[in-house]
C-alpha cells in the first residue's frame, strides 16, 4: 500500500514540475518549438518517468536534474530575447526556398529540405504547383509559409521584408529587394533616425519603410 502511495504522491509531484516548467517558457505553440525545447522536453520526460517508476530512489535525484534544465532554459530564453544573434543560434534564421517564383536548390540543400517536402507542404495549403508561388519561406519552426503569385499581382505589392530586427541589420534580406546597407542607412537618416539601435523593426513592403521605435 505505501509502495502505492509513493507512486502516486511522485507522479503529483512530477507533474506539478513540469507543469510549472511548461509555464515559464511562455506561450508557444507546439509546432513553434525549438530544438532546444524539444531537447528540453524529452529529457524532462525521461526523468519523470524514471523518477515514477524507481521510487526506491530519492526523489531530488530527480528534481534537482529537472530544475537544472528548467534554469537553463529560463537563462537561455531571456539571452534569446536581448540578443539576435543568441536566437539565431538557437532557433536558426528562416530561410527563402522559392524567391520570385525560382526555387532555390541551394537553399533547399542547406536545410536538408527536397522537393517532396515542398510539394507535400504546399499541397498542405492547398497550392498544386510550385508556379504559383513567388514566395516560400521555410521557417525556423518548419512551417512552410507561402506567398502565391494572384496574391503579389492582387496586392502589387513587394515584401514584407525585414530588414532590422532589435536593432540589427539584416544584410541577407536587402538582396531580396535589391538594396544596399548603405541605401537603408540613408533612408532611415532621412526618416530622422541616426542609430540603428533605437530601432526594434523594420520592414520593406511595397517601396516603403515600417519603421518602429525601441
Amino acid at each position: 500500500m505505501n509502495d502505492y502511495l509513493t507512486v502516486g504522491l511522485r507522479t503529483v509531484i512530477i507533474y506539478l514540475l513540469i507543469l510549472l516548467v511548461f509555464r515559464l517558457m511562455g506561450k508557444r505553440e507546439v509546432g513553434e518549438l525549438s530544438v532546444l525545447d524539444l531537447v528540453i522536453f524529452i529529457m524532462i520526460g525521461e526523468m519523470a518517468a524514471l523518477a515514477i517508476e524507481n521510487f526506491d530512489k530519492p526523489i531530488m535525484h530527480t528534481v534537482l536534474p529537472m530544475l537544472i534544465l528548467m534554469v537553463i532554459q529560463i537563462i537561455l530564453a531571456i539571452a534569446s530575447l536581448k540578443s539576435t544573434k543568441v536566437r539565431k543560434i538557437i532557433d536558426g534564421s528562416p530561410t527563402v526556398i522559392v524567391n520570385k517564383g525560382k526555387i532555390d536548390e541551394a537553399a533547399m540543400k542547406s536545410q536538408r529540405y527536397n522537393f517532396d517536402d515542398l510539394l507535400m507542404q504546399l499541397r498542405a495549403q492547398n497550392i498544386l504547383s510550385v508556379s504559383d508561388v513567388e514566395y516560400a519561406i521555410l521557417e525556423t519552426s518548419g512551417e512552410l509559409s507561402v506567398i502565391e503569385k494572384k496574391q503579389v499581382r492582387k496586392s502589387d505589392k513587394t515584401g514584407p521584408f525585414p530588414l532590422i530586427l532589435d536593432g540589427e541589420l539584416l544584410t541577407s534580406n536587402l538582396k531580396y529587394i535589391n538594396k544596399s546597407p548603405e541605401w537603408l542607412m540613408k533612408q532611415i537618416e532621412q526618416k530622422g533616425y541616426t542609430d540603428i539601435n533605437l530601432i526594434s523593426f523594420c520592414s520593406y513592403i511595397d517601396g516603403q519603410l515600417f519603421i518602429d521605435e525601441k
